[in-house]
């Protein structure tokens, strides 16, 4: 059982129930709590998400700050990354800025992200929650229906902060996990979790560092210059989060566990666990366009990146392989965040879409690999991973598709010109 309200920490901690002064505190927190969410526009009590997060991060072991050195260090490494990226993608650079954040700065700048992220799935719980109660009897309940969705807005926004703050304490960079999370152009690293993650692999902090930054230099140029694609990850995010169905039995025992003269019951109510996804075509549409996106973008950042350090850094293979696992398998805290929103963000065909763009880079040159970014249509899909080599023998090159244009623009001013010969009897007056 959590030792918190709720599944997670409020501000103030736990209450003493044998002690009235701190009871009466908490419940008037549970009071301002729940105001707050029946105020709020969306599902989720961000608000608080963003409290709960900070008050974790704060008291698991403090937030460790950034030092001089450190920023300098990120500046340098990013600054690097980018020159070496240069030669090997077919845009120049994606950063406006860089910057080395602690983990409460990655939670503040990353957090307009999440909602967009978030809310679709957190409106399915909330309206689920509303839905417990029979229609018959809502017209009688009158203010109690809207506290039980400000309880559900507050319960979700509670817990989705916790694992926030989980996260925090592992993702490496703002694009880590491969979604554009923070500001459009910010490279940024967290070197607090950089150094934490590079001391379990037994390679020199710099080499770590700069592998880091490679892959977030890397994100920045893609997101940067692939002008759709921020939005087409978030549509596909949202596609798939449409088809989530919300487990309404899970819910109804969760709400039965609470007793309202019990404000130590709360304990009881756990939102992970609660969405599955259906198992539709059209779900099942949804989840592989989604996985598809995510490989693609991580593969092509993978390939860009080994191919940047391959002969520049001595471990490069090593950090390759360790980065490609850790991706693929997924950290305790975005388990955690999976069981919460049921989604994960896993890119399932890492190695078979590194695969590809190696091929089409092979056949294509980079140019003509980059070019397939220039639409959604344009990119590969999930049955072309099978065979990388046929896929990239059998795309257009730009220096192809040049020539074909050529050929029939003369083609169609050949036409044209035949049409006006004086000599032609057909256009004599």
């Amino acid at each position: 059982m959590p030792d918190t309200p709720f599944g997670f920490s409020l501000p103030g901690g736990q209450p003493d129930p044998n002690d009235p002064q701190q009871m009466q505190q908490f419940l008037a927190g549970l009071q301002h709590m729940l105001a707050q969410s029946a105020a709020t526009d969306g599902p989720v009590n961000w608000d608080l998400a963003r409290q709960v997060a900070t008050s974790q991060l704060n008291s698991a072991g403090g937030d460790p700050g950034v030092s001089p050195a450190d920023r300098a260090a990120v500046t340098e490494a990013l600054r690097l990354a980018d020159l070496w990226l240069e030669p090997l993608t077919a845009w120049p650079t994606g950063l406006t800025t860089t910057a080395a954040w602690n983990r409460n700065e990655w939670l503040f700048h990353t957090l307009p992200a999440w909602k967009k992220l978030c809310d679709p799935v957190a409106s399915r719980m909330v309206g689920a929650m509303s839905d417990l109660v029979p229609e018959e009897a809502r017209a009688q309940l009158g203010m109690m229906q809207g506290m039980l969705t400000a309880l559900g807005s507050a319960v979700f926004g509670g817990q989705l902060g916790q694992a926030l703050a989980s996260l925090a304490a592992e993702v490496l960079s703002a694009g880590d996990i491969g979604l554009p999370l923070g500001p459009a152009g910010t490279g940024a690293l967290v070197p607090a979790n950089v150094h934490a993650y590079g001391a379990g692999l037994e390679i020199d902090p710099s080499e770590v560092r700069l592998y880091a930054a490679l892959r977030e230099a890397a994100h920045q140029r893609l997101f940067s210059h692939v002008p759709w694609l921020r939005g087409h990850v978030f549509a596909a995010v949202e596609a798939y989060a449409g088809g989530i169905r919300v487990d309404r039995d899970a819910i109804e025992e969760a709400m039965g566990r609470i007793d309202p003269s019990d404000p130590s019951s709360m304990q009881e109510l756990q939102m992970a666990g609660i969405f599955t996804p259906e198992d539709s075509p059209a779900q099942q549409a949804a989840l592989r366009r989604l996985e598809t996106v995510l490989a693609l973008i991580e593969g092509w950042v993978s390939h860009v990146v080994d191919t940047a350090a391959e002969g520049r850094l001595p471990n490069a293979a090593k950090l390759g392989e360790a980065f490609r696992r850790r991706r693929a398998a997924g950290g305790p805290a975005e388990q955690t965040f999976a069981a919460l929103v049921g989604l994960e963000l896993r890119p399932r065909r890492l190695r078979e879409a590194a695969r590809l763009w190696a091929a089409l880079t092979e056949h294509r040159g980079v140019a003509g690999r980059d070019a397939l970014w220039g639409h959604p249509d344009l990119l590969p899909t999930d049955d072309d991973f099978a065979d990388p080599e046929a896929y990239a023998e059998g795309q257009l090159s730009l220096g192809d598709l040049g020539d074909f244009e050529s050929d029939l623009r003369k083609m169609m001013e050949g036409e044209s010109g035949s049409n006006d010969k004086p000599d032609d009897p057909d256009n004599k007056k």
